[in-house]
C-alpha cells in the first residue's frame, strides 16, 4: 500500500507530556504532505507509571503496526534493551529518542544532539566555539555535548551539580572525541565561564514548572552568546537576561523544531520542510501564550 494511501501510526511515551507540541508539529506537516498520520500520546503520569511499563507498550507498538515512537524522560535509556539496534549516534549517547518500527524490526535514534545542532547553526552559523560551557549533564546535555564536539569546537567545558556525573560525560567524550576537543568538567559555573565564548543551558531551570536562573546572571557578558534548550516558556528568563546584556541567543525552539524534523524523516522516509515546520512550532506557541 502506497504511503499517502495507508496512516500512519505514531506516538510519543514519556511522562507529563501532555502539553507536547510534538503531535501537532507532525500531524500537521504529514498533511501538508499529503500523508495520513496520527500522533498518540502515551503520558506515563495518567497510570502512575515509569520506565518499567515500557515492555508491553514497545511490544503493543510492534503489534500495533506503528512506524515509531518518541522517547523522553524517564525512558530514554530504559527503552535500549527493547530494541533490535541502535543507531550510531544512538550508542554514542548511551540515549534513544527515536524509535522506528520496520518489518518487526525496532531501531533506536537519538536526533537531541543533531536537533540542536541543526536549530544553533541556523541561528548562529557564526558562532566561536572557541570555548564552550554546556550547563547540564542528563540525557539532553550529553546529547549536545557529543554534538559540539562533532562539530569540531576546540573545548568543552561541562558543568553540573552533581559533579561525578559531570566528569563521567567529559570522560567519556574524551574518549571518543579526545584528538578534536579538549573537554573538562567541573561543577562551578563561575569558573568555567572565565574565557568562554559561548554557554548552552541543558536544565529544566526557567520551564513554567521550574522557574528561575540556572546560574548568577552578573556572570554572563555581552561577548557571550547563550543557547537554551527550554521552551516553554519560549522567552525564559536567561534568555530575558542575556538579551538585556547584548548577549546573541537562540532560544530552546529551535531544537525542539530540529528535533521534529529528524523524527519525521525517520518515521515517513521523507525530509520535513523546515520553514514550514518552525513557523508552526512558533504559531502554537504564540497561540499557548496568548489563550
Amino acid at each position: 500500500m502506497a504511503l499517502e494511501q495507508r496512516k500512519l501510526l505514531v506516538g510519543l511515551i514519556g511522562a507529563g507530556i501532555q502539553r507536547s507540541l510534538t503531535p501537532a508539529m507532525q500531524e500537521a506537516e504529514a498533511q501538508a504532505q499529503g500523508l495520513r498520520l496520527h500522533y498518540q500520546l502515551i503520558d506515563l503520569d495518567r497510570t502512575g507509571q515509569g520506565a518499567e511499563a515500557l515492555p508491553p507498550l514497545i511490544a503493543a507498538a510492534r503489534t500495533m503496526g506503528f512506524a515509531g515512537l518518541n522517547i523522553t524522560y524517564p525512558c530514554k535509556q530504559a527503552v535500549i534493551p527493547l530494541l533490535d539496534e541502535l543507531s550510531d549516534e544512538a550508542r554514542a549517547m548511551g540515549a534513544v529518542n527515536t524509535v522506528v518500527f520496520r518489518d518487526g524490526h525496532a531501531t533506536g535514534h537519538n536526533t537531541d544532539g543533531s536537533g540542536w545542532r541543526w536549530g544553533f547553526e541556523r541561528a548562529l552559523p557564526d558562532a566561536d566555539l572557541s570555548r564552550v560551557v554546556l550547563q547540564g549533564a542528563g540525557g539532553a546535555g550529553s546529547a549536545i555535548a557529543h554534538a559540539v564536539c562533532r562539530m569540531r569546537a576546540p573545548a568543552l567545558v561541562v558543568v553540573d551539580s552533581d559533579g561525578a556525573r559531570a566528569a563521567a560525560l567529559a570522560d567519556e567524550l574524551a574518549r571518543h572525541y579526545g584528538g578534536v576537543t579538549r573537554v573538562g568538567a567541573t561543577s562551578d559555573v563561575a569558573a568555567a565561564l572565565e574565557g568562554a565564548t559561548g554557554l548552552i543551558h541543558a536544565t529544566p531551570t526557567g520551564m513554567d514548572k521550574l522557574p528561575g536562573v540556572p546560574l548568577d546572571a552578573s556572570l554572563l557578558r555581552p561577548a557571550l552568546w547563550v543557547s537554551e534548550i527550554v521552551y516553554f516558556p519560549l522567552e525564559t528568563a536567561l534568555l530575558k537576561a542575556a538579551r538585556a546584556l547584548g548577549c546573541r541567543v537562540v532560544d530552546g525552539g529551535t531544537m525542539a523544531v530540529g528535533q521534529a524534523l529528524g523524527a519525521f524523516e525517520h518515521f515517513t522516509g521523507r525530509q520535513a520542510d523546515a520553514a514550514r515546520m518552525d513557523a508552526h512550532f512558533r504559531r502554537l506557541i504564540a497561540a499557548g501564550a496568548n489563550a
